[in-house]
């Protein structure tokens, strides 16, 4: 069995929780919402074979500082290529599913010296154009505005977020002790005001992400990959703006594609990064 250690690293202004397991090339892994560094914990150990996985809770959700700013999505960049470098690592791989997308997308886009490989999964990338048919769902807005979803949601946390996770495995649900962990994350006012910081500074994110396109092209070999709901819309924002795109959409899939379908993703990882099958 693979041994994952989860240790606190000091990085850009923050002590990061990480998780790491394997040793070999590096393999950076960004959670979305409402997830923590557990989202992966079904596809680490393959992963650990033969690579560094690192794994780190974002900026102010889980074990990480719950920082007043920097929730744009290139401070948050910044703070996994800080991490990179606190671990001693020059590259890696860079993975992104949901709110960790666009700062893996902004990583390779500011930094391509230090991305090998860019997955990008079930997300968007601000305004760009390709996702003009998907429309953001309810909660977005509900996020956005200041002060209102923790004013409301504090003390109903875990019906709050048992709704995002079954309906990000299509009603499959999540392992007991993950749905816990994750509860226990996003649970009090200060913890919920980090998780919809992620929501408020969309906007910002989505003019550095426009800003980046507009400076140069996405040159790093990248792998869209989409389930439900987001489908190939992210694969259609970054045709127009990549040199090297694969896309795939996984079919019967919700949108927390490593805890719903890891053996449907595995494979994709292995082709896109050459293992062993």
């Amino acid at each position: 069995m693979t041994d994952i250690t989860v240790s606190e690293v000091a990085a850009n202004g923050l002590d990061i929780t990480v998780a790491t397991a394997g040793t070999g090339p590096a393999i950076l892994l960004l959670h979305g919402f409402p997830h923590t560094w557990r989202i992966w914990e079904k596809v680490i150990p393959t992963m650990a074979e033969g690579h560094r996985v690192i794994a780190p809770d974002l900026r102010g959700l889980g074990g990480t500082t719950r920082s007043q700013t920097g929730y744009d999505a290139g401070t948050l960049a910044e703070d996994a290529r800080s991490l990179l470098t606190a671990l001693g690592e020059d590259t890696a791989t860079v993975v992104g599913i949901d709110a960790g997308a666009p700062p893996a997308f902004l990583l390779a886009m500011t930094h391509p010296e230090r991305v090998e490989r860019l997955v990008l999964m079930e997300s968007l990338l601000g305004g760009l154009p390709g996702a003009e048919g998907f429309s953001p769902p309810w909660w977005f807005g509900f996020h956005q505005v200041p002060g209102l979803a923790e004013e409301v949601l504090t003390g109903h946390e875990a019906e709050y977020l048992r709704f995002f996770l079954d309906a990000g495995t299509r009603g499959r649900g999540v392992p007991p002790d993950v749905e816990a962990a994750f509860v226990d994350a996003y649970t009090g006012r200060e913890s919920l005001r980090c998780a919809f910081s992620h929501y408020r500074a969309m906007p910002t994110s989505a003019r550095q992400i426009r800003d980046a396109v507009d400076r140069g092209r996405l040159t790093t070999p990248t792998l869209a990959i989409g389930a439900h709901p987001v489908g190939s819309a992210l694969e259609r924002q970054l045709r127009p703006v990549a040199d090297d795109l694969t896309g795939h959409v996984i079919a019967d899939c919700g949108h927390i594609i490593p805890l719903d379908r890891p053996d449907a993703l595995l494979p994709l990882f292995a082709d896109f990064l050459s293992w062993p099958r």
